[in-house]
Protein backbone atom coordinates (compact mmCIF):
# COMPACT_ATOMS: atom_id res chain seq x y z
CA UNK A 1 0.00 0.00 0.00
CA UNK A 2 1.54 3.37 -0.86
CA UNK A 3 1.41 6.24 1.22
CA UNK A 4 0.19 9.76 0.11
CA UNK A 5 1.99 12.41 1.70
CA UNK A 6 -0.59 14.82 3.75
CA UNK A 7 -0.33 17.74 1.17
CA UNK A 8 -2.05 15.26 -1.21
CA UNK A 9 -4.65 13.87 0.74
CA UNK A 10 -8.32 14.70 0.05
CA UNK A 11 -9.15 16.11 3.23
CA UNK A 12 -6.19 18.57 3.18
CA UNK A 13 -7.30 19.13 -0.35
CA UNK A 14 -10.75 20.47 0.80
CA UNK A 15 -9.55 22.65 3.76
CA UNK A 16 -6.52 24.01 1.32
CA UNK A 17 -9.51 25.10 -0.78
CA UNK A 18 -11.95 26.49 1.60
CA UNK A 19 -8.95 28.33 2.99
CA UNK A 20 -8.22 29.63 -0.35
CA UNK A 21 -11.99 30.96 -1.52
CA UNK A 22 -12.05 32.61 2.25
CA UNK A 23 -9.29 34.34 2.13
CA UNK A 24 -9.62 35.66 -1.31
CA UNK A 25 -13.01 36.30 -0.19
CA UNK A 26 -12.20 38.57 2.66
CA UNK A 27 -9.82 40.36 0.26
CA UNK A 28 -12.24 41.36 -2.19
CA UNK A 29 -15.07 41.94 0.34
CA UNK A 30 -12.98 44.68 2.00
CA UNK A 31 -13.85 47.03 -0.68
CA UNK A 32 -17.68 46.48 0.13
CA UNK A 33 -17.15 46.87 3.65
CA UNK A 34 -18.15 43.33 4.98
CA UNK A 35 -15.90 40.15 5.90
CA UNK A 36 -16.60 36.81 4.30
CA UNK A 37 -18.37 35.58 8.02
CA UNK A 38 -20.91 38.43 7.60
CA UNK A 39 -21.53 37.49 3.88
CA UNK A 40 -22.83 34.23 5.32
CA UNK A 41 -24.88 35.76 7.58
CA UNK A 42 -26.21 37.91 5.58
CA UNK A 43 -26.48 35.65 2.41
CA UNK A 44 -28.42 32.90 5.28
CA UNK A 45 -30.55 35.63 6.19
CA UNK A 46 -31.94 36.76 2.64
CA UNK A 47 -32.12 32.68 2.33
CA UNK A 48 -34.37 32.18 5.42
CA UNK A 49 -36.08 35.50 6.74
CA UNK A 50 -36.21 35.86 9.68
CA UNK A 51 -33.96 33.36 10.76
CA UNK A 52 -33.28 33.24 14.93
CA UNK A 53 -29.60 33.47 16.00
CA UNK A 54 -29.58 29.42 16.62
CA UNK A 55 -30.75 28.66 13.24
CA UNK A 56 -28.43 31.05 11.27
CA UNK A 57 -25.34 29.71 13.46
CA UNK A 58 -26.24 26.43 12.40
CA UNK A 59 -26.55 27.35 8.61
CA UNK A 60 -22.88 29.67 8.88
CA UNK A 61 -21.64 26.46 10.20
CA UNK A 62 -20.32 28.37 13.43
CA UNK A 63 -20.72 28.28 17.07
CA UNK A 64 -23.71 30.84 18.66
CA UNK A 65 -21.07 32.50 20.62
CA UNK A 66 -19.56 33.21 17.02
CA UNK A 67 -22.55 34.44 15.42
CA UNK A 68 -23.23 36.91 17.76
CA UNK A 69 -19.70 38.20 17.25
CA UNK A 70 -21.11 38.91 13.72
CA UNK A 71 -24.55 39.98 14.61
CA UNK A 72 -22.98 42.54 16.88
CA UNK A 73 -20.58 44.19 14.29
CA UNK A 74 -23.59 43.71 11.38
CA UNK A 75 -26.08 45.53 14.01
CA UNK A 76 -23.62 48.15 14.60
CA UNK A 77 -23.43 48.81 10.57
CA UNK A 78 -26.86 48.92 10.18
CA UNK A 79 -26.87 46.13 8.03
CA UNK A 80 -29.58 43.77 10.51
CA UNK A 81 -32.00 44.38 13.37
CA UNK A 82 -32.86 41.73 16.01
CA UNK A 83 -36.75 41.54 17.31
CA UNK A 84 -37.10 43.25 20.59
CA UNK A 85 -38.81 40.06 21.13
CA UNK A 86 -40.05 36.63 19.44
CA UNK A 87 -43.22 36.20 18.33
CA UNK A 88 -43.64 32.69 19.03
CA UNK A 89 -41.28 30.79 21.68
CA UNK A 90 -37.93 32.56 22.53
CA UNK A 91 -36.30 32.59 18.99
CA UNK A 92 -36.26 36.57 18.28
CA UNK A 93 -36.23 37.04 14.57
CA UNK A 94 -33.24 38.51 12.93
CA UNK A 95 -33.90 40.56 9.22
CA UNK A 96 -31.73 42.53 6.89
CA UNK A 97 -32.24 46.51 7.05
CA UNK A 98 -32.48 48.21 3.58
CA UNK A 99 -28.49 48.76 3.44
CA UNK A 100 -28.02 45.31 4.34
CA UNK A 101 -29.68 44.19 1.03
CA UNK A 102 -28.04 46.82 -0.90
CA UNK A 103 -24.78 45.77 0.57
CA UNK A 104 -25.34 41.84 0.64
CA UNK A 105 -26.19 42.48 -3.29
CA UNK A 106 -22.44 43.96 -3.67
CA UNK A 107 -20.85 41.49 -1.83
CA UNK A 108 -22.30 38.77 -3.36
CA UNK A 109 -20.92 39.86 -6.72
CA UNK A 110 -17.71 39.92 -5.59
CA UNK A 111 -18.05 36.38 -3.68
CA UNK A 112 -19.46 35.22 -7.29
CA UNK A 113 -16.36 36.62 -9.20
CA UNK A 114 -14.04 34.96 -6.62
CA UNK A 115 -15.88 31.65 -7.26
CA UNK A 116 -15.50 32.52 -10.80
CA UNK A 117 -11.40 32.66 -10.28
CA UNK A 118 -11.47 29.62 -8.36
CA UNK A 119 -14.18 27.34 -11.17
CA UNK A 120 -11.62 28.27 -14.25
CA UNK A 121 -11.24 24.86 -15.93
CA UNK A 122 -13.21 23.14 -13.24
CA UNK A 123 -16.44 20.94 -14.67
CA UNK A 124 -18.78 22.32 -12.00
CA UNK A 125 -21.89 20.11 -12.56
CA UNK A 126 -19.38 17.67 -11.78
CA UNK A 127 -17.51 19.21 -8.52
CA UNK A 128 -20.56 20.27 -7.08
CA UNK A 129 -21.64 16.34 -7.24
CA UNK A 130 -18.44 14.68 -5.71
CA UNK A 131 -18.59 17.61 -3.05
CA UNK A 132 -22.25 16.61 -2.16
CA UNK A 133 -21.78 12.80 -1.93
CA UNK A 134 -18.85 13.70 0.85
CA UNK A 135 -20.90 15.23 2.31
CA UNK A 136 -23.61 12.96 2.33
CA UNK A 137 -21.05 9.87 2.98
CA UNK A 138 -20.36 11.85 6.24
CA UNK A 139 -24.01 13.15 7.13
CA UNK A 140 -24.64 11.31 10.94
CA UNK A 141 -28.31 12.07 9.46
CA UNK A 142 -28.30 9.59 6.69
CA UNK A 143 -30.24 6.34 6.75
CA UNK A 144 -29.25 3.19 4.92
Amino acid sequence: MSQVGTEQRVGYLVKRAQQALRQACDEELRAVGVSMSQYAVLRALADHPGASSAGLARLCFVTRQSLQDVLRGLRAADLVTVAERAETGRARPVSLTRTGRTRLRAAHLVVLAVEERMLAGVDRERLAGLLTRCATNLDDRQVD
